[in-house]
């Protein structure tokens, strides 16, 4: 009896998908080196010369070492423009926490039964997709000298108040175009927040006879504080950026008396003047100065929950 011979199976080319993966996120890592990753680089490194124009002369770039990071840190206008970056933010910042907190409890509370909701939702955020620079001269021409709120303090039989030359009046319309802008997107993100919260802790709470503050201090904030902290460090990292607004709204002076220059208007006005390795060591030091901030207000608000995590491995 001959020995029984089975077929030979056939080898089957295998397709391997990983490397579509690869190619789909490449355009990515691309455009993030060649515009994002090499200008870094460059600027940390230009940043160690010297090199601007005066007049028609060119200078530079001469290796100077770390004398422009001392020339500005030496200097009196990189604390006050910085100074004046914080209270601007601030703010801005403050009301706009407060009033988006306020306003997403309220949009998501079943009990109260708002109408018209969607309504409002659309009308808080639809200044956030007005450009900067339309609402900074929307604001300028009503606050102006000879603007409609001058005049119609004028015709009531009010002294007209200079907004533009006062200290206080520029730096709050500053953050009042700030804090008109982003509280829109401050509120549908809390509001994201609180819906993501399980409405079965609320009814418990209910339940168990815990009032509205009670609920919103113990359940609520807490549960919160991702989106918090996401809030508070984006908009801390905008704040640091600010440029737009006080551009325009001061004519790129920053006045009265350099009170509104912020710390990117001091950096444009290197890079304008062609000072590019002053312009460069300034940029080097806002990024460090930004992610030791990002860090501490990061590992402070997040404290409580490794605390608990090493609690919970810890049993």
């Amino acid at each position: 009896m001959g020995a029984i011979v089975f077929p030979k199976k056939k080898k089957r080319n295998s397709i391997s998908y990983a490397k579509w993966g690869y190619i789909f996120i490449a355009p990515f890592f691309i455009v993030y080196a060649i515009f994002s990753l090499y200008p870094l680089l460059t600027t940390f490194y230009y940043s160690f010369f010297e090199h601007y124009r005066v007049g028609l002369t060119q200078v530079g770039p001469n290796f100077v070492g770390f004398d422009n990071y001392n020339a500005l840190l030496t200097g009196a206008d990189l604390l006050k423009y910085a100074g004046n970056t914080a209270i601007i933010w601030l703010a801005g910042f403050i009301p706009q926490i407060l009033i988006s907190l306020l306003l997403a409890v309220w949009f998501t509370d079943l009990r109260l039964r708002l109408r018209a909701t969607s309504f409002f939702k659309t009308v808080i955020y639809m200044p956030n997709l007005i450009m900067a620079a339309a609402f900074s001269m929307l604001i300028w021409t009503l606050f102006s000298d000879n603007g409609p709120v001058n005049q119609v303090l004028a015709a009531s039989g009010n002294q007209p108040i200079r907004f533009l030359a006062s200290i206080t009046g520029t730096r709050g319309l500053i953050a009042l175009i700030n804090f008109l802008m982003w509280f829109g997107n401050t509120t549908i993100m809390l509001m994201a927040g609180v819906m993501g919260i399980d409405s079965t802790l609320f009814e418990a709470a209910e339940i168990d006879g815990a009032s509205s503050w009670q609920i919103f201090t113990k359940i609520t904030i807490p549960l919160l504080r991702p989106i918090l902290v996401y809030v508070l460090m984006t908009s801390m990292i905008g704040g640091i950026q600010m440029f737009d607004v006080p551009q325009i709204f001061t004519n790129g002076t920053g006045n009265p008396a350099r009170t509104s220059m912020t710390l990117i208007m001091y950096l444009n006005k290197h890079l304008y003047s062609k000072n590019y390795g002053l312009a460069g060591a300034l940029s080097v030091i806002l990024f460090i100065i930004t992610a030791i901030i990002s860090f501490f207000v990061y590992r402070s608000l997040t404290a409580e929950s490794r605390e608990r995590k090493k609690a919970q491995k810890g049993i």
